[in-house]
Formats: C-alpha cells, sequence, structure tokens
C-alpha cells in the first residue's frame, strides 16, 4: 500500500514561508535566467499565468499584478530535505520521487482503516512543522497513490471535479469497486503519471479517453500500441502492483551542469571559467554518490533564437587518463579541450559539461601496473567537507575565477535570500 505526499505549488510555498507578506498574492516563480513560469500560486493561475509560459508572453494588465520571484533552489531543495526528514521519522521506507513529492511504503505501519486519519495527521504536521501545504493520494499502486494525489488535489481546487470527501487526503484504496470506477471514469487519461501529450492524443485516437477506458481496454492491444510502460500503468491501474519502491537513487550512467548565460559571452577566458565551475559542480555531484567518471565533455551554444547572429554550437568529448572523480584531474582535460573549441567573434548563450561512463571503483577492471583511479580522494573529500559546513564555494579551484557575479552568471532580479542556509539571510522576528 503506498502513500504519495506532494507539496501543493512547492516552490511558491517555499517563498511564503518567510515572506508571509506573499501569501494571498499571485505569486510567480521563474526559471533559469527569469524566462518562464515554473511555480504559480492559486492566485497567479487564477489570472491565467501558464505553467511554463515565458514571462513576456504575459500580458501587461496581468503582469502588473504579479509578484514575481526568481528561482531559489538552494532554498527548496533546503525546504525539500525538511519535509523528507519528517516522513522518514512515521515511514521507514521512503521514496524521494522529485524535489515536491515523496512516496511512502504504508505496509505493515497502518492498519486498513485508519490509513486516511494517519495520513490527515501527517499531512497536518508537514504542514506545521515546515509551513509547506500539501496533498495525500493512497492506493493499491504507485499509479493510483499518483492519481489520488491528483484527486485530492483537484477535489479543493475544483469544487465537483471529484467528490469533496477526498479533499486533501484521497485514499482510494478505501473506495468500493464502483467508487473507484466512477473516480477513473473521471479522470482524462492525459492526467494520469507517465502518460504524455502524444500518448494521450493517440489513446484518444482509439476511443480511450479516461483512466477507466485504459484500466478495461485488452491489455494485448495496450501492450502492441505502447510497450511495456503504458501496459504497467494500464496493470497498476487494476490495483497490480508493477513498480516498486526505490529508496535508494539508481546510479546514474551520466551527469552534466549546464546553464544559460543571463547575457551572451563572447570573452573566452569567461567562458572557460563557467566550463570550470560546471565541472567542480558536476564532480561534486559525482563523489556525493561515491562514483566516478572515465570520460568528460563539453559544448557551448550560441544564442539560437537570434538566428541573425552567428551561430556556432561545439561539442567535444574524450577519455579521461583513468576513472577520476577528482576536480583537479577532470578540469585539466577539460583545459587541454579547450583549445580551438570557440570561435572568435560568437557571442555565446549557453555552456555546459558532462561526466560519462560512470562507476563505481570496487566494479572496475584492476591494472596489475598502475591503479584502478587517480587523484586525491581525501583532498575532495575535505573540500566537500569544509563546502558542506561553510557553504558552497567556500573553497575551490583558482580556475572558476572566483567572481561574485561572473559575466556568464544567470540573471536573477528577483532572488529572495538563502533564509535557511546563510546565517546572514536568516530572518529576523521582531517582538
Amino acid at each position: 500500500m503506498f502513500a504519495l505526499i506532494d507539496g501543493n505549488n512547492f516552490y511558491a510555498s517555499c517563498e511564503c514561508v518567510f515572506q508571509p507578506e506573499l501569501r494571498g498574492k499571485p505569486l510567480v516563480v521563474l526559471s533559469n535566467n527569469d524566462g518562464c513560469a515554473i511555480a504559480r500560486s492559486d492566485e497567479a493561475k487564477a489570472l491565467g499565468v501558464k505553467m511554463g509560459q515565458p514571462i513576456f508572453e504575459v500580458p501587461p494588465a496581468v503582469r502588473r499584478q504579479l509578484v514575481i520571484r526568481s528561482a531559489n533552489f538552494t532554498l527548496y531543495g533546503d525546504m525539500s530535505a525538511r519535509v523528507l526528514a519528517i516522513l522518514r521519522e512515521v515511514a521507514p521506507r521512503v521514496e524521494s520521487y522529485s524535489i515536491d513529492e515523496s512516496f511512502l511504503d504504508l505496509t505493515g505501519i497502518v492498519k486498513p482503516g485508519s490509513r486516511e486519519a494517519f495520513c490527515r495527521e501527517l499531512r497536518e504536521r508537514v504542514h506545521r512543522w515546515t509551513g509547506i501545504p500539501n496533498c495525500v493520494g493512497i492506493g493499491a499502486t504507485k499509479t493510483l497513490a499518483k492519481l489520488g494525489n491528483h484527486v485530492a488535489k483537484s477535489a479543493v481546487r475544483k469544487p465537483g471535479s471529484y467528490p469533496a470527501e477526498l479533499g486533501s487526503v484521497a485514499d482510494l484504496s478505501a473506495l468500493s469497486p464502483q467508487g473507484l470506477s466512477a473516480v477513473l471514469a473521471a479522470t482524462p487519461v492525459g492526467e494520469l503519471w507517465g502518460v504524455g501529450r502524444r500518448w494521450a492524443a493517440k489513446l484518444r485516437s482509439m476511443n480511450i479517453e479516461t483512466a477507466l477506458q485504459l484500466r478495461d481496454a485488452p491489455r494485448v492491444l495496450i501492450l502492441d500500441s505502447f510497450g511495456v510502460v503504458l501496459s504497467r500503468t494500464q496493470r497498476e491501474l487494476a490495483s497490480e502492483p508493477c513498480l516498486a519502491l526505490e529508496e535508494v537513487e539508481p546510479d546514474r550512467q551520466q551527469i552534466m551542469v549546464s546553464r544559460s548565460f543571463g547575457e551572451r559571452v563572447e570573452d573566452h577566458q569567461s567562458i572557460g571559467e563557467a566550463f570550470a565551475t560546471f565541472a567542480m559542480r558536476a564532480c561534486e555531484k559525482l563523489r556525493a554518490r561515491g562514483l566516478v567518471a572515465s570520460a568528460v565533455g563539453i559544448f557551448a551554444n550560441t544564442d539560437h533564437f537570434r538566428p541573425e547572429l552567428h551561430q556556432h554550437h561545439p561539442q567535444r568529448t574524450t577519455d579521461l587518463p583513468r576513472a577520476t572523480s577528482d576536480s583537479r584531474v577532470v578540469l585539466n582535460t577539460i583545459r587541454q579541450m579547450q583549445r580551438g573549441f570557440l570561435k572568435d567573434g560568437y557571442a555565446y548563450k549557453k555552456a555546459g559539461v558532462w561526466l560519462m561512463d560512470l562507476s563505481r571503483p570496487d566494479q572496475l577492471q584492476p591494472d596489475l601496473f598502475s591503479t584502478i583511479t587517480i587523484g586525491d580522494d581525501k583532498l575532495m573529500q575535505t573540500l566537500d567537507a569544509i563546502n558542506r559546513r561553510y557553504g558552497r564555494g567556500t573553497v575551490g579551484l583558482g580556475a572558476t575565477g572566483w567572481r561574485e557575479r561572473p559575466q556568464w552568471g544567470m540573471r536573477q532580479a528577483t532572488l529572495s535570500p538563502r533564509f535557511t542556509t546563510s546565517l546572514h539571510d536568516l530572518p529576523r522576528a521582531i517582538c
């Protein structure tokens, strides 16, 4: 038995926790470089602001009513960790599915008749301890739990879409077969977890328009037409578990760090500093997962939204001398890759670094004449420990430029303070 707890308008809710003057106002959080809406309060949604909509496309009359914030992922990540800590106190098995969603395994810890009461108490605890409003869905499978969360939100936001008693916490496992079928019949197939626009359009062309019709469709038809992924979804809608809880994130095949620049950059040294900064961050992620990389790649792009400008989109990959997680080894390799990589007179708008051929050191084939990996693990561990304690960027390598506001930095005109991770930004309470 699964539960899915999801923070409502998570990024916007995080902003409101420490800025109560934003509550009840049409708040929009923008993506990197203040481009598109990635979170909206209910009030902003009521004004017609769409998810992913570029802010410049929002009509001026609407834009003047909005409160806008630049994305503060440091704050959001810390708030997510606080929510996750609460969940792990009450459930032994938790899967952190995304920054604002987590699956819980309720098997053996909650009696069937008390699941809804348990989840309502948990919902209130998360809200009370973190300030993040949330909804909970309960189901016999992960797909039904995800659907239950959608139902819990929609029953509150769109009265009449689902029974009112399913608002905030929706226990689909407690419904009768007829009640569950009614919920599935009221759910468009495009609202299901994992069903994108193309599949939804194809399903509708086959006269499968609701979750109920998908559940009851011939299984051979779905398997032959869409493959095993949607076939699993169909089985999960029928309360047949196909997806297990993933308590430990699977090892990644590659790690990429990239950014769009706040402005177009022609200076090759500045772009080189960007490559170094991205490589440092990628190596931090690599070490945090206990992995090493055997290859590295870099890329840069000019502004494809301005086709009248010179266009150049170079990309290079190469093997590392040996598998490593040492930032210095990766930076030395990237420095060599940059020779002749960029063109003079071209203004670049985006760049990135990615590490490939990832593995765990104990899974590598030993060599009789050399070590399996290269680099100074103790030095890197010390560097990471200092940055964890005193904040990212406290110590690093000179190749990054060490500029507070580099030329390639992102545009974040309305960035809120780091309320939970910086002593300088701690909120002040005046009594």
